[in-house]
């Protein structure tokens, strides 16, 4: 899916009680843990951590103020792991936090930092039958340029 950056964005709302930081090391272990139990869910999958974290901290598009993690009183709820080619490669938000706009709100937070680099466009993947993600993706203006068989 794709979402054009020309013109005005929508404004970021962030639910009551997130703050927002940009990725460290440190929390290799408490973000990879995020995205198992997303994946769980939404279908998918991520490497085990060791293989995930050398992938992610070694890749040539690698930056970690392009990963955003959100955080509430209980810890981490939130992470858009995005590349410099303005793709976003991860969005998980925990279940305790879910239906808040929270998903929404790192989405966009996405696209203006993006659109603040003077990037035309920014893309991402998402499994067709991924519905509650696509409806997201859909509201925040994001549109299909191209199907993929999903590999077996």
């Amino acid at each position: 899916m794709r979402r054009e950056l020309a013109g005005p964005l929508a404004p970021c709302a962030w639910p009551a009680g997130i703050s927002l930081t940009s990725y460290q090391p440190a929390m290799a272990e408490a973000v990879h843990q995020l995205l198992e139990a997303g994946y769980r869910q939404g279908g998918g999958q991520v490497s085990a951590l060791a293989t995930w974290r050398e992938r992610f901290e070694r890749d040539p598009e690698y930056d970690p103020q392009l990963c955003f993690i959100a955080f509430d009183a209980q810890g981490l709820v939130g992470v858009i792991q995005c590349w410099t080619s303005a793709y976003i490669k991860h969005l998980v938000v925990h279940p305790r936090a879910r239906g808040q706009g929270l998903g929404r709100a790192l989405l966009l937070h996405a696209f203006s930092v993006f659109q603040q680099r003077r990037e035309r466009f920014v893309d991402l993947k998402v499994l067709e039958d991924n519905h509650r993600a696509r409806q997201l993706y859909d509201s925040c203006g994001m549109r299909l340029v191209r199907r993929e068989p999903v590999p077996d």
